[in-house]
């Protein structure tokens, strides 16, 4: 055991706790040590692949909207957005700006909360998290998925300018 707990009290003075702590050998150290980077790498690899599984699979059309807009032949950015969240709100903003700088040279399609209809896509492409974007190709494969937050115009523009 680590770390001891015990407690002195005597009537005439405070109470007082007096924490014992025992000093782990150096194997235990060690073994923990290597424990906690295991995990650690576990995770890592986890969240890292998470990201990969769905990259160049076909995007699922679970909402007519998501059907119709992606199946035009445009690049397409997917929007699960929850419509009363600042987050979503300020990503939207930027989403909008960078659709009229570029010209409307890709589709947005928007998968609400606040739409039963699009309960389905939200299972479908695993989304937790919000504000979520996917960016899809001009022939339906997932191009980039990615995390959970606000994404900047530049970052967003890189990602549509790397799928075709």
């Amino acid at each position: 055991m680590l770390q001891r707990f015990a407690t002195n009290v005597t009537a005439r003075q405070y109470n007082v706790l007096t924490i014992e702590f025992e000093r782990p050998s150096y194997q235990e150290e060690n073994t923990m040590r290597r424990k906690i980077t295991a995990v650690t790498l576990i995770t890592m690899l986890i969240a890292a692949m998470a990201g990969l599984v769905n990259a160049g699979s076909a995007a699922p059309l679970s909402t007519p909207e998501l059907r119709k807009t992606i199946q035009s032949g445009k690049k397409t950015v997917i929007f699960f957005i929850n419509p009363e969240g600042g987050p979503c709100r300020a990503q939207k903003e930027l989403l909008v700006k960078l659709h009229k700088d570029r010209k409307g040279n890709f589709n947005i399609a928007y998968v609400s909360t606040m739409n039963p209809a699009d309960q389905k896509a939200f299972y479908d492409y695993g989304i937790r998290s919000l504000p979520t974007l996917v960016v899809v190709d001009s022939k339906g494969q997932i191009g980039r998925f990615f995390p959970p937050g606000i994404q900047s115009p530049e970052t967003l523009a890189a990602a549509l300018d790397g799928v075709k």
